[in-house]
C-alpha cells in the first residue's frame, strides 16, 4: 500500500429521519479498510485516513454504509489539500465572523457553466455564491432555514452535494488536520 491520504467524508441527507449514528458509523468506516476514523457531530460528518484514491474511499465507504446501516445516499469525500484549498477559496471573508451565515457545499463533480448562468438567473434574493470547481460557497445573510434560493441550488446545477456550515468546514479542518 502507499502512503495514507487524509480525507474528510461528507453523508449527504444526514438529520431528521435519517441518520447515521455516530459510534456504529465509525465502527463500520473502520471495517471499511480505512484508518483514524472520527466523526464531527451526529450529521454526516467524518475524517479518517487511507492509502486509497478519493474514487476508492467513496467506492468503499458507499457500500459498506448501505450494507451494514442501510443508507443509500451519496457520499463525497475530500482531501486534507483539497478542504484546505476550499477554506482558501472562499470569497467571502468578511463573512466568517457569522459562520452559521456562509456555507460550502461540496460538489460530487463541476457543474456545467450554463447550468452556473442558470442559477445565476434564479440568485434574485439578498443570497450570493460563487462556484470554484467542485466547490459552492453560498452567503445566506438571512439564514439558511430562510433562504428561497438555497433549495434551488442542487436542481438547477445537477450534481449531487452536500452543504456545510463554516463553523463545521472549520471544525473539519481541525479533525483532518490532525491525522
Amino acid at each position: 500500500m502507499s502512503r495514507e491520504t487524509a480525507y474528510i467524508v461528507l453523508f449527504r441527507g444526514v438529520g431528521g429521519a435519517t441518520q447515521l449514528p455516530v459510534k456504529r458509523l465509525r465502527e463500520v468506516l473502520g471495517e471499511a479498510g480505512v484508518n483514524h476514523v472520527s466523526t464531527y457531530i451526529n450529521s454526516g460528518n467524518a475524517v479518517l485516513s487511507s492509502p486509497y484514491s478519493e474514487e476508492e474511499v467513496i467506492r468503499r465507504v458507499a457500500a459498506a454504509v448501505e450494507e451494514k446501516m442501510d443508507f443509500r445516499k451519496s457520499v463525497l469525500v475530500r482531501s486534507r489539500d483539497d478542504w484546505a484549498e476550499l477554506i482558501d477559496g472562499n470569497p467571502y471573508p468578511e463573512i466568517v465572523g457569522e459562520p452559521t451565515k456562509l456555507h460550502a457545499f461540496a460538489l460530487e463533480r463541476a457543474p456545467e457553466p450554463g447550468d452556473v448562468a442558470a442559477l445565476q438567473a434564479k440568485a434574485t434574493g439578498t443570497e450570493r455564491f460563487v462556484v470554484k470547481g467542485r466547490a459552492l460557497y453560498l452567503h445566506t445573510p438571512d439564514g439558511m432555514g430562510r433562504s428561497l434560493f438555497a433549495p434551488k441550488i442542487e436542481l438547477t446545477l445537477k450534481v449531487a452535494m452536500t452543504a456545510r456550515n463554516w463553523r463545521t468546514v472549520l471544525a473539519l479542518h481541525q479533525m483532518v488536520q490532525a491525522i
